[in-house]
């Protein structure tokens, strides 16, 4: 594992096991076997870091969501958005420390605003990119045409959010079964009107 990687990995651990309010670059630095200084040789800022954080998940969400338009046409639609829903669900579970850092911390969050408007990026970028792809499976003729792309993206996320902060908050274990079966039935409520 590279210097880069073991910050990264440092970063997760001080979140998931102390907190986010203890997610600070000295213990992150504690965390990872280095100096605070060796930080910035990796990472521009604190906020660079946490950026770097959510754009690297292990869940895969953010490259899948971004190659998410791209897939219009291949597979069915149902699958395409099982799959994403899924990832959603695994990437909101573990960002959400994250995001109370962000939320728990003014100055953090102006500069890690600017930071993602600057990286044209951000919890947004999401919901843009699954409105697209509906929006190309419409053209397609794979979802209805009176159907709001927007909406039904913001609807799909919101409740795979919701679901990832429930668990968390009411402290359940992942289950993949149970995710797969909420996506599930989420689908079979969206799908009439999509069709």
């Amino acid at each position: 594992m590279g210097t880069r990687e073991r910050i990264l990995h440092a970063a997760r651990e001080v979140i998931d096991t102390k907190g986010p309010v203890h997610a600070t670059t000295r213990e992150i630095a504690r965390a990872a076997g280095l100096s605070e200084g060796a930080l910035y040789k990796h990472f521009e800022s604190k906020e660079e870091l946490l950026l770097s954080l959510l754009k690297e998940s292990p869940t895969g969400f953010v490259s899948m969501v971004m190659e998410l338009p791209e897939r219009a046409g291949s597979g069915s639609v149902r699958d395409n958005l099982q799959a994403i829903g899924v990832a959603a669900i695994d990437f909101y579970g573990e960002s959400l420390p994250l995001g109370a850092l962000f939320l728990a911390d003014p100055r953090l969050l102006e500069r890690s605003q600017s930071l993602f408007e600057n990286r044209k990026a951000g919890p947004h970028k999401a919901i843009i990119a699954l409105a697209h792809y509906i929006s190309a499976e419409q053209e397609l003729g794979r979802i209805a045409p009176q159907v709001d792309p927007e909406s039904v993206a913001n609807l799909f996320f919101g409740a795979c959010f919701q679901k990832a902060y429930l668990m968390k908050f009411l402290g359940q274990e992942k289950s993949d079964e149970e995710i797969e079966r909420f996506i599930a039935g989420l689908l079979a409520t969206l799908w009439p009107a999509l069709k």
